[in-house]
């Protein structure tokens, strides 16, 4: 039998499932004061902490693990396999695919896609995913593509593709993206929160 804990305060609207396809043995767990909106699907062994809040038809696939004030918007997809830390923000159709970490605040807008195989053909190549540092913000239509690290405070502007690692308090513009200082509006970091 599956286990599910989800916390006090928080609300699954009908139609939305939480521990969806889980082992006998393992545990969903969702922290206090979640809102998870019908349509959204949770996979078993996914661990969350307080405040996460997903869109319609939002998908979290299994072995994820995510701190804090989460936000997973509508048909955003986690492909299971993911790191998220606290105050992350996934807009309407954004996808990260496995092996992907994200750490604090980070915005990945509508549709920004992360990839993680580099030569998508059907066969059981090895996949790897992208990290985005604390305090990055993605565009929305943005590309970023596997083995990336897009580092510390740094923006990648709406509809980039990001070919290479982008370094820390770097504006990430262009396809292929080329680096550029921040503007003086973006120096600072990310904050969602």
């Amino acid at each position: 039998m599956s286990h599910t804990q989800i916390g006090d305060g928080s609300f699954v609207s009908a139609g939305a499932t939480v521990g969806h396809q889980a082992d006998e043995d393992e545990w969903t767990i969702i922290g206090e004061n979640a809102t998870i909106r019908s349509g959204a699907i949770i996979y078993g062994g996914v661990e969350i902490g307080a405040e996460f809040t997903t869109g319609h038809g939002a998908v979290v696939r299994e072995a994820t693990t995510a701190g804090d004030d989460v936000t997973v918007g509508t048909n955003a997809v986690i492909d299971g396999q993911v790191t998220l830390g606290s105050h992350v923000s996934l807009q309407t159709g954004a996808y990260v695919p496995p092996g992907s970490e994200l750490g604090n605040e980070v915005f990945l807008g509508p549709h920004a896609v992360i990839t993680n195989d580099a030569y998508p053909i059907r066969t059981d190549g090895s996949l790897e995913g992208a990290t985005l540092e604390d305090h990055v913000s993605v565009g929305a239509n943005a590309t970023i593509l596997p083995g990336v690290t897009v580092g510390r405070g740094s923006f990648v502007a709406a509809g980039s593709v990001v070919t290479e690692d982008v370094p820390p308090e770097t504006l990430a513009v262009g396809t292929p993206a080329e680096h550029r200082d921040l503007p003086d509006q973006l120096v600072g970091g990310n904050c969602i929160a």
